[in-house]
């Protein structure tokens, strides 16, 4: 039986970073991969988190499955955190099930989704995050794009957007990027969001939100301002959360799936249905990095030392876009990439061709996706003139 499969070709990012790896040249730099890095080019623990791993672990006495839903703490303090004071919380209308990360909560999704409206289409944006597709696509349903970026001004084509989404019919889903948007770093406005929220009104389509990045666009309150608006406006939205990234949870895989209903009741159900979905996929989800979370969100000291964590981390993002922004000024004389400040987390395309792209990674052994998506993170005072005087020889050619 396997031995008539064929080998398929490695994932973009994946590959990408085997080739990172295996770079036998000194300088080279990665700004490929998806994960947050300091200035040492590290990956850290946060100090927060670190702090409430000790605690766990001083009282921990058993390892005893949480069940199917997952740590209820967890749950609800993650509810708070995206939908902050909302009546759909106090009523009962909003449900959430923890998952193994971010793509375990869009999986759990797109499973409800299948259970609930076989025929239902998801609309994801031209270009999104590249495991959306597979994700949600892989459940069976069916996928379809709207335009969203416009590369000659490197900012949202809303006009596009807009004109595509009024032919989404009702019933379907349309994924939104709450805040960062990944891989483009072009964000909705909060007047853009608002209508956004009127078209799924009057058309009856269901938001779709993914929540990746909170906190690190504008502030953790700020970077809600879509999703809250829609759970406030609209009778249906389903939440698909990760922490990996605001916690610096990437390998303990925490996510939260959350659904808002009509009523108490039909949120019960949709409840009822999460939870056999999650039972006949994995069964269980992993406790540890859920926990961690629930410790930090509680406990008014740890969340202190959490916010001014993701503050650090945003604004050193920030910087870097703003760094990088002049130095490309000072080197070409233009405002060519005056773009990569205006937006917002850790991704932006650079405008650049595949075939600059490719000579950048052979030449410079700088890497980053054959699209010019790049992390911007992967920036720090030791590469960033490296990497800006080489973008400089590549595009002035």
């Amino acid at each position: 039986m396997f031995e008539r499969l064929a080998t398929l070709p490695a994932d973009p990012i994946l590959g990408l970073m085997s080739l990172f790896r295996n770079d036998p040249n000194p300088r080279k730099v990665d700004l490929g991969v998806g994960v947050y890095k300091n200035e040492q080019g590290e990956t850290p623990v946060l100090a927060s988190v670190h702090e409430a791993e000790k605690r766990l672990l001083a009282r921990q006495t058993s390892k005893v499955y949480v069940g199917p839903a997952g740590n209820v703490t967890f749950n609800a303090a993650m509810s708070a955190l995206l939908l902050g004071p909302s009546t759909a919380l106090a009523e009962g209308r909003f449900v959430a099930v923890q998952t193994p990360g971010g793509c375990g909560a869009l999986r759990v999704a797109a499973e409800l989704v299948k259970t609930a409206n076989p025929s239902a289409a998801i609309w994801v944006s031209d270009p999104t995050w590249g495991n959306h597709i597979p994700l949600l696509g892989n459940a069976g349903l069916t996928i379809r794009q709207y335009p969203y970026f416009d590369a000659a001004t490197s900012a949202v084509n809303f006009d596009a957007m807009m004109a595509s989404l009024a032919q989404v019919k009702a019933g379907d889903l349309v994924l939104l990027h709450g805040c960062c948007h990944n891989p483009s770093g072009a964000d909705l406005s909060p007047e853009q969001w608002r209508r956004v929220a009127a078209l799924a009104l009057e058309t009856g389509f269901t938001p779709f939100v993914d929540m990746a990045y909170q906190g690190f666009a504008d502030d953790l309150e700020t970077d809600a301002y879509g999703l809250r608006y829609l759970i406030d406006h609209l009778p249906e939205v389903v939440v698909a959360a990760s922490c990996s990234k605001n916690f610096g949870v990437y390998r303990d895989r925490v996510g939260l799936v959350g659904l808002l209903s009509e009523s108490p009741a039909s949120a019960q159900a949709a409840m009822s249905h999460m939870l056999s979905i999650v039972r006949g996929i994995y069964s269980m989800p992993p406790d540890h990095g859920a926990a961690l979370v629930a410790e930090v969100l509680t406990d008014p000291q740890l969340r202190q030392r959490w916010e001014a964590e993701v503050a650090e981390m945003r604004g050193r993002i920030n910087d870097l876009r703003e760094r990088f922004s002049s130095a490309m000024q000072v080197r070409l004389g233009s405002d060519r990439f005056d773009f990569v400040k205006r937006q917002k987390g850790m991704f932006s395309f650079l405008g650049l061709s595949e075939t600059q792209v490719l000579q950048l990674r052979s030449e410079y052994g700088i890497y980053m996706l054959n699209s010019a998506r790049a992390s911007i993170a992967g920036f720090n005072a030791t590469n960033m003139d490296y990497v800006c005087d080489a973008i400089a020889e590549v595009v002035s050619v």
